[in-house]
């Protein structure tokens, strides 16, 4: 901050130079004053004006210093305290600009806040329609139109789930319970509410679990694996979804592969990025970059690590790790 300092004070070191010139130059044109002497005083005043500078550098850049190394937070005891007028001018507004933006954040997230509890209100209130939907579906005599029904309201009861899941998301520790959950139930649960879609796209499933039993949260690893199996569903035609489960190395592995289009290479760092749809199918409306972000951020919060394999036009394997035991201590809410 020196360079800094010696800038602000410029007009003032170019003054008091400007002054030492003139005494010099006086001491040139009156012979009677003897200029060893003039050059002596200059001298001095030099001296006293550096030690001057020194001084008041250390006494007017502490708040400035403390301003500069502010870590722009909204708490204002880091910054020392103003002294000059001008410093405690400065000091003022930056609270009264800190006090406005505390209480429009505050009003934001109060707005946030009851937005949320309003939308969550929403899909709470509009699952009574959907349930008498599908009974009214059920009712259906005509085998195609009935179909065509059952895989659209399965469309609006998947976005609406994704939706209540995704504005818990923020809560999620909260809400996890780990627990000894078995799988076999719980997958063919899942299968079975996408078995309109499955059929309308000739899509079957081959289960064979060798472990059926892991430590884990029942309802986020069943929304999990929702999102993994209608990604799969989604980018298939006419061919079968695997699931198989096994134990290595003391660690269960949950493995879903599928013979849909696969993923690109240049796509595969970037397929659990928030939004992100496809590069070599960047105009698939379907798509909405949603399924395999909230995928990854559960599984983060269920210490199981997800890995995919894919080549193009034969088809992806995700694979789910769950964690040992001895990792669960991580987990908030065990």
């Amino acid at each position: 901050m020196i360079k800094q300092y010696l800038i602000e004070r410029l007009s003032w070191i170019i003054f008091f130079m400007i002054l030492q010139l003139f005494i010099i130059f006086m001491g040139v044109i009156d012979a009677s004053i003897p200029i060893s002497s003039l050059l002596y005083i200059v001298f001095l005043s030099m001296l006293g004006f550096i030690i001057f500078l020194v001084i008041r550098y250390n006494k007017e850049t502490k708040f400035y210093r403390s301003l500069n190394e502010w870590d722009s937070t909204h708490e204002l005891n880091n910054i020392s305290s103003a002294e000059s007028p001008f410093e405690k001018l400065t000091e003022k507004r930056i609270n009264q600009q800190t006090e406005h933006y505390k209480d429009e954040l505050d009003q934001q997230l109060t707005n946030l806040e009851q937005e949320k509890d309003e939308l969550l209100s929403w899909i709470h209130e509009v699952k009574t329609p959907l349930t008498t939907m599908q009974l009214m579906i059920d009712r259906v005599e005509q085998e195609t139109l009935r179909s065509q029904l059952q895989y659209e309201w399965l469309r609006i009861h998947l976005l609406v789930d994704r939706q209540l899941h995704q504005k818990r998301m923020p809560f999620i520790h909260n809400d996890i319970y780990i627990e000894k959950t078995i799988m076999d139930p719980l997958i063919n649960q899942e299968i079975k509410a996408l078995k309109s879609w499955c059929f309308q796209k000739g899509i079957g499933f081959d289960v064979s679990l060798e472990v059926s039993e892991v430590l884990t949260d029942a309802k986020w690893l069943a929304f999990l694996i929702r999102q993994l199996l209608t990604n799969a569903v989604k980018y298939s035609e006419s061919s079968d979804i695997i699931i198989k489960s096994y134990q290595k190395n003391d660690q269960t592995y949950l493995e879903i592969r599928d013979y849909g289009r696969g993923i690109e290479p240049k796509d595969m760092t970037r397929i659990f990025d928030k939004g992100f749809t496809s590069t070599a199918n960047h105009k698939d409306n379907a798509s909405t970059g949603m399924g395999l972000y909230l995928a990854q951020k559960v599984s983060a919060s269920l210490k199981i690590k997800i890995t995919v394999q894919s080549t193009v036009g034969e088809g992806s394997v995700f694979t789910l790790s769950f964690p040992k035991k001895n990792e669960f201590v991580q987990i908030t809410g065990m």
